[in-house]
């Protein structure tokens, strides 16, 4: 069986392992750590292909304890026994060293089963994971642990590896073999900065490359068919979609209509049409608010003709609204003021509604037959001045008038009806 190109081209050294410089360059603290022979409990967290199991290996080499690796998406309870178990015994002297890759799929009792041992270090823990590690991993086990951002890996930096793995595929394949300039570069900026992705397309390209002339030639025709859609990084329940939502709903708060219409085109492109049109509904009343109130009414128009024809066409409204968000005026004034609102409430500011406002049948309580309510449409302007807010909150002011056009033309109308500064 032939052994897979990413495993046979993995750096053995900290010097071959592309990207993760900011951890890993003469100096970085990760990389002090692993020369010093710090025996640390580690948690590393980025996406695939980024190097978290190459590090975790070279770890391994140079420490003198009993390497294990389980992958939390198959091992059980019964595996961290079965582990345990060899401490203190003739089959791991020197303790335990558990490389645990995907640590997020393990339940809340299999890592506390690892706890003692951490504790009194006869284990020493290295897992891995995509998914934020503070709301997947244990708070116990956190503590004993540091954790380590793996990054995407740049074009530039993956592409040392594509060449790599070119040149190992030269050397064995039965005939010349050759590409055409720009292959390797092309092959890295396809990857979405995950290295064993590229690798892998790499292997694919070799074996599919036909013979011309009595040698190979890698065209970059095949290596955009083989790399297409490859650099969408994205996972409908993980970090990647929050991360590009919340892309999303900034570059609209920012006013920036290109970053707008790349975020929603990825989410698109990823086949996601619902969460875009929940965010967008989202992004008119938060962002864009009172300022230009009928923003909503025509997202939600957009939404509806997007969810009507669906994909591919639903990226011509779902754009429309992306762009007006982005551009129209902005104002949280309305956010905010439900926000102050609620915090008021969940601090216990209350009180008792003002009878004035209370509903009519408490007219029949025998206590007080009047109701005292002033009807403001019996007014001039259809305003009086009555209590609205419980007297606890009756000075209270949640809402804070816009800087905007509409907000302003609002403000300007009421303090003149009113006869004073809002």
């Amino acid at each position: 069986m032939r052994q897979p190109l990413a495993d046979a081209i993995r750096p053995t050294t900290l010097d071959e392992v592309v990207g993760q410089q900011h951890l890993l360059c003469p100096g970085g603290v990760l990389r002090r750590l692993i020369e010093n022979g710090t025996e640390a409990n580690m948690v590393f967290y980025g996406p695939s292909g980024t190097g978290k199991t190459t590090v975790a290996n070279i770890i391994a080499k140079r420490t003198q304890k009993k390497l294990y690796r389980l992958n939390a998406t198959t091992a059980s309870l019964q595996d961290i026994k079965d582990i345990i178990a060899d401490v203190g015994t003739l089959l791991a002297p020197g303790g335990i060293l558990l490389y645990l890759d995907e640590i997020q799929y393990f339940n809340k009792k299999q890592q506390q089963s690892l706890l003692e041992f951490m504790e009194n270090g006869s284990l020493t823990l290295i897992a891995s994971t995509t998914e934020n590690p503070y709301f997947y991993v244990y708070s116990a086990l956190l503590s004993r642990s540091t954790v380590f951002e793996f990054k995407a890996v740049s074009p530039e930096e993956a592409q040392p590896a594509v060449l790599r793995a070119l040149r190992l595929e030269q050397q064995q394949s039965p005939l010349p073999l050759t590409w055409e300039e720009g292959v390797p570069l092309q092959i890295a900026t396809s990857c979405g900065g995950d290295v064993r992705k590229a690798i892998n397309a790499v292997e694919l390209l070799c074996q599919a490359a036909r013979p011309v002339d009595g040698q190979l030639l890698l065209t970059s025709d095949d290596a955009s068919q083989l790399t297409q859609r490859s650099a969408m990084r994205y996972d409908r329940d993980g970090d990647a979609h929050y991360d590009i939502l919340s892309a999303l709903q900034k570059s609209i708060r920012g006013s920036d209509p290109d970053a707008a219409v790349h975020y929603l085109g990825r989410l698109l492109e990823a086949g996601d049409l619902l969460s875009p049109c929940r965010r967008l509904l989202v992004i008119a009343a938060e962002d864009i608010g009172l300022a230009y109130p009928m923003a909503m009414a025509i997202t939600k128009a957009c939404v509806d003709a997007a969810v009507q024809v669906g994909l591919p066409e639903a990226r011509l409204p779902l754009a429309e609204a992306a762009i007006l968000l982005a551009t129209a005026p902005k104002s949280n004034t309305a956010h905010n003021a439900i926000i102050a609102a609620m915090s008021d409430l969940k601090k216990g500011r209350t009180g008792d509604i003002p009878r004035q406002l209370q509903n009519v049948h408490a007219d029949t309580t025998g206590f007080d037959n009047q109701q005292h309510y002033l009807y403001p449409h019996d007014f001039p302007h259809r305003w009086v001045r009555q209590q609205y807010l419980p007297d606890a909150l009756k000075n209270v002011k949640y809402y804070e008038w816009g800087d905007n056009k509409t907000e302003q033309a609002a403000k300007a109308y009421w303090e003149k009806i009113k006869g004073e500064p809002l």
